[in-house]
């Protein structure tokens, strides 16, 4: 299949946190078009005990996994630590690197970061950083459900 034909996804994704770290949330709104009309999945969940930057990747690993074909994929995010992972290409460097800093300094998370890559591999995918709290209707939405699932 063509890059052309791949089916079109986006993704809004957003983590929450009740202190850093503490009990945190992560959601995703999944946005596909089929014949013109636009349908919209939901996904969220909770862990007791994570860090903000901690559910700002798993919403978008779990947003992946509920792609079964191949897709372009769009993912906005209000993370710039998730975004510029990928769009000034530091994941690429942390991987050459043996998952270390450019300070030498092991990589935070980096487990899911090897899944997220994983993940991104099997798409086409970008990442858009989008301003949080700014009215964005999905990104809004995005962070009404993680927020909802805080325990």
């Amino acid at each position: 299949m063509s890059s052309g034909s791949l089916p079109e996804v986006t993704i809004y994704a957003d983590g929450a946190c009740k202190g850093n770290p503490g009990p945190g949330a992560w959601a995703a709104v999944l946005i596909t078009r089929r014949n013109g009309a636009p349908i919209d999945k939901e996904i969220a969940g909770a862990e007791q005990q994570t860090t903000n930057n901690r559910m700002e990747l798993r919403a978008v690993v779990e947003a992946l996994k509920c792609l079964r074909l191949r897709s372009r994929v769009t993912v906005y995010s209000d993370s710039a630590y998730l975004v510029n992972a990928f769009e000034r290409r530091w994941i690429y460097s942390w991987l050459r690197n043996g998952w270390k800093t450019r300070g030498k300094s092991p990589v935070k998370n980096r487990e899911l970061w090897e899944e997220l890559l994983h993940l991104v591999q099997q798409h086409d995918v970008r990442f858009e950083k989008v301003k949080g709290h700014a009215g964005d209707i999905y990104n809004e939405r995005a962070d009404r459900l993680a927020n909802l699932h805080l325990k």
